[in-house]
C-alpha cells in the first residue's frame, strides 16, 4: 500500500523502488516514521498501484545506469505527476548529470540518514504542486475567438540591460491583481536564468514540452510548470544545458506560447539577446513587446537596430513599447535625445537601484523585496500599461 503526505496542498505519495529487496527495505526503514510506504521491485508495479495519484519515487541503486534512468525518464514523461529522488552507492558528476536529464529532482549517496533523505523527498514533492486544472477549453466560441491570455515578451539587443529581472519582477507584478494564472517562460535557450533569479529548482523544462509536441495539451503543458510560492507565478523554465538548445524550434515555440495563453491571464516571455528563428516566433506572436535598453551608447545603437529590424518584419509600432534602465545613472545621455535618436518615446524609465542585484542575489524579487521602492513603482507602471489593453490577436 502506498503512503500518503502532503506537500503545501498535494496530496502525494511515497514509493520505494530497487530490484535488491534489502536495499528497498533498507531505503524503508530510512524513511522513518514514512516505513510503511510502498515497496516495489519495478516501475511497472508502482503505476499499476498508484493510480492517477501524484507520486514521490525514491529509487535505489539498480536505476543508476543510463539504461535504467531512462525508464525512469519515461515513466516521469508519461506520468507528469511524478517525482523522483536517486539513491546511489557513489555518487559522481556523470551519474548527477544522467539523473538531471532522466528529470530526477534529487541524487542522495548511501547510506544516507533519514532527515537527509525526508529533506530529498519533500523538496522533489514540492515539484508536484502545479496549476490547477480547468477543463480543456476549444478553440473557438460560437465562431469567435477564444479570450486568450496577453503574451508580453521583454525584449533587448544587448546582453546586461536587466531583461530577465524585469521580466521576473513584471510576472510577480501581475500575478497579484490577475484572476488567472501569470506564466513566466524563459525562451533564453542557451543562458536562462529565471528559475536562478527566483530560487526554484525545476524538474522539467521547455525540452519536455518539446519532447512530447505532438500530445502536447492544456493539462501536460501546466504539469511541466513550476510555481514561485511566494508569489503564484509559474514557471516554464529554459533547458538545463545550453546543448539542448537545439532541440527547440520556432513552430514548437509557437504552439507552446498558444497553448499556455489559452489558460493564463498573462504570458511574460524572457528572451536572449539576438534574433533567431525561435525569437522571431516569440516577437511574431506577442501583444507586447518592451525593448529594455541601459543608458549607454552601444546599448542605445542596437537597440536602434533591432527596431530597424522589427520595422522591416512589419512588426506593428503599437505593439512595441520603450524601457529605459537605470535611467537616472549620471552618464550625460539626455533622455530625451535617446527618444529621438530611436524615434520612439521612452514609456518607462527605471532608476538605478542597489536594492536590484541585491534581491536578485537573494532570489526575492525586488517588487516583494521592496514594494515601496522606485524600481517596484516603475515595475507597477510597466504593469499598469500592459493591463489596459486586450490582446491584439
Amino acid at each position: 500500500m502506498l503512503s500518503t503526505r502532503a506537500a503545501s496542498s498535494v496530496v502525494y505519495a511515497i514509493a520505494v523502488v530497487d530490484e535488491d529487496p534489502k536495499t528497498r527495505t533498507r531505503l524503508a526503514v530510512q524513511l522513518g516514521e514514512r516505513a510503511h510506504a510502498g515497496v516495489f521491485a519495478s516501475l511497472d508495479s508502482v503505476t499499476e498501484r498508484a493510480g492517477e495519484v501524484p507520486v514521490v519515487l525514491v529509487i535505489g541503486p539498480s536505476f543508476a545506469e543510463s539504461d535504467r534512468l531512462a525508464l525512469v525518464a519515461s515513466m516521469i514523461r508519461n506520468r507528469p505527476n511524478t517525482a523522483a529522488v536517486l539513491a546511489v552507492h557513489e555518487l559522481s558528476t556523470q551519474i548527477m548529470q544522467h539523473a538531471i536529464r532522466a528529470g530526477v529532482s534529487d541524487v542522495v549517496q548511501l547510506p544516507v540518514d533519514e532527515a537527509q533523505l525526508t529533506e530529498s523527498v519533500e523538496r522533489a514533492a514540492q515539484t508536484l504542486t502545479i496549476a490547477p486544472a480547468g477543463p480543456a477549453p476549444s478553440d473557438e466560441v460560437e465562431g469567435a475567438p477564444l479570450d486568450r491570455g496577453r503574451v508580453t515578451t521583454i525584449f533587448s539587443t544587448k546582453g546586461g540591460t536587466g531583461k530577465s529581472v524585469i521580466a521576473c519582477n513584471l510576472a510577480v507584478q501581475l500575478a497579484r491583481t490577475s484572476e488567472k494564472p501569470v506564466v513566466l517562460l524563459d525562451a533564453d535557450l542557451q543562458f536562462g536564468d529565471v528559475a536562478v533569479m527566483l530560487k526554484l529548482t525545476p524538474r522539467h523544462t521547455i525540452v519536455d514540452a518539446v519532447a512530447n509536441i505532438d500530445r502536447l495539451d492544456q493539462n501536460l503543458l501546466r504539469s511541466l510548470l513550476v510555481r514561485h510560492e511566494r508569489s503564484g507565478v509559474y514557471v516554464l523554465a529554459s533547458p538545463l544545458e545550453p546543448g539542448f538548445a537545439d532541440q527547440v524550434n520556432g513552430p514548437d515555440m509557437t504552439k507552446i506560447i498558444q497553448l499556455l495563453s489559452t489558460f493564463a491571464g498573462h504570458v511574460i516571455v524572457d528572451t536572449p539577446s539576438h534574433f533567431n528563428e525561435v525569437n522571431l516566433a516569440v516577437l511574431e506572436h506577442s501583444d507586447d513587446i518592451i525593448i529594455v535598453a541601459g543608458m549607454d551608447i552601444p546599448a542605445i545603437k542596437n537597440v536602434k537596430i533591432g527596431l530597424q529590424v522589427l520595422r522591416l518584419l512589419d512588426m506593428p509600432v503599437s505593439r512595441v513599447r520603450l524601457l529605459l534602465n537605470r535611467a537616472n545613472a549620471k552618464v550625460k545621455l539626455d533622455i530625451g535625445e535617446v527618444e529621438r535618436t530611436l524615434q520612439i518615446k521612452a514609456e518607462i524609465l527605471m532608476p538605478s537601484d542597489v536594492l536590484v542585484p541585491q534581491s536578485v542575489n537573494k532570489g526575492n524579487p525586488a517588487v516583494l523585496e521592496a514594494p515601496k521602492s522606485a524600481v517596484a513603482k516603475s515595475i507597477e507602471q510597466l504593469a499598469d500599461l500592459i493591463k489596459q489593453s486586450a490582446p491584439v490577436r
